[in-house]
């Protein structure tokens, strides 16, 4: 098993930068490709961004590609999103995921693991 806790969430103006960080404790985080997925206020979760094990793969939802930016660090079983450029419409709560496949994939059941999510709200 292994247990996320995002962090990095906050109140933000349009045009600004956030950085989501995900730390892992358990089982080696690297046997774990790893998504965010974000949920906006009556919508469905949807996903945002993904990386396989060695972080030599990623994957970007459209509304993500151009602004936002997965990477890893596996030494310190940390997943990050950085989020540039932010939109109002980027307001929701982020949730990383872990799942024990070696691709970036952009589907939920993939992920067995799931934290509690963090808070991104844009401001206009």
């Amino acid at each position: 098993q292994v247990q996320l806790v995002e962090s990095g969430g906050g109140l933000v103006q349009a045009g600004a930068s956030l950085r989501l960080s995900c730390a892992a404790s358990g089982r080696a985080f690297s046997s774990y490709a790893m998504g965010w997925f974000r949920q906006a206020p009556g919508e469905e979760r949807e996903f945002v961004a993904a990386i396989s094990r060695n972080g030599g793969s990623t994957y970007y939802a459209d509304s993500a590609k151009g602004r936002f930016t997965i990477s890893r660090d596996n030494a310190q079983a940390t997943v990050y999103l950085e989020m540039d450029s932010l939109k109002p419409d980027d307001t929701a709560v982020y949730y990383c995921a872990a799942g024990s496949i070696n691709v970036a994939t952009v589907f939920e059941f993939e992920y067995a693991y799931w934290g509690q999510g963090t808070q991104v709200t844009v401001s206009s």
